[in-house]
């Protein structure tokens, strides 16, 4: 299928969301696709997750025929089968997932120099735990999170780098067994489930003692991230 040539054409973002409490994150998408929306032109932007039950579809409905932005970190099983499929049904196009925006790496890597600085810490002497996901039944995810922990090595020259996950070993409970002087970066897109629960108690557990950054949905930079992710694809299409 042929990119979108309009400029006025609709966006979606499309999260998983929290099977147990899908009303938050609905909140919390729409809010990101607000503040994404503030900074892309006047372009409709909308943002809905797939645990809450019919609001996909009622917003491609409301939209129009709106480009998929995937609010997930990977090109994994969700975004690779379930919303492609949908996609496909509807005739819509998708682009990359959040995660695998070539900006995120920068960003990220700033962020963590400001921690290092206010840690007063050298990145040499500094070990980075990624804390993700993972998968029980697909590679994918933990690829794309050991990935990023190998950018940020490259690109800060931390001692050492680990992924912990909540769903494959290693986990996370044991690989935040590590050095003290550690700062952890959770590579979650949304602040529910993993992030309010299994994260901050496998960190308890194993004593993790170091500054933990926020999930990417709460960083000050993820709207512009988008936008300019937005930008850049409109542009290139027409």
């Amino acid at each position: 299928m042929s990119r979108t040539r309009d400029d006025d054409t609709p966006v979606l973002i499309v999260a998983h969301g929290s099977p147990s409490d899908p009303e938050s994150q609905e909140i919390a998408l729409r809010d990101l696709a607000d503040r994404v929306g503030a900074l892309a032109g006047g372009r409709r932007i909308g943002g809905v997750t797939l645990a809450a039950e019919g609001r996909f579809d009622a917003m491609v409905e409301t939209l129009g025929t709106p480009l998929l932005y995937p609010y997930f970190m990977a090109r994994g099983w969700f975004t690779g089968k379930v919303l492609a499929e949908r996609a496909k049904a509807r005739g819509l196009e998708v682009m990359a997932p959040f995660g695998v925006e070539p900006a995120l790496v920068a960003c990220a890597a700033d962020k963590l120099r400001q921690v290092l600085a206010e840690q007063g810490w050298t990145a040499a002497e500094t070990s980075l735990l990624v804390a993700a996901h993972g998968s029980a039944v697909s590679r994918t995810s933990a690829d794309s999170a050991h990935a990023f922990a190998d950018a940020m090595r490259a690109r800060l020259g931390f001692a050492t780098t680990r992924c912990g996950f909540v769903e494959q070993a290693p986990f996370l409970a044991e690989a935040a067994q590590g050095p003290a002087q550690s700062i952890c970066l959770p590579f979650f897109a949304l602040n529910s489930g993993h992030m309010l629960d299994d994260v901050p108690d496998a960190l308890e557990g194993a004593r993790f003692a170091g500054p933990v950054l926020a999930s990417f949905i709460d960083w000050p930079e993820t709207p512009a991230l988008i936008a300019d992710s937005l930008q850049e694809y409109f542009a290139t299409a027409r």
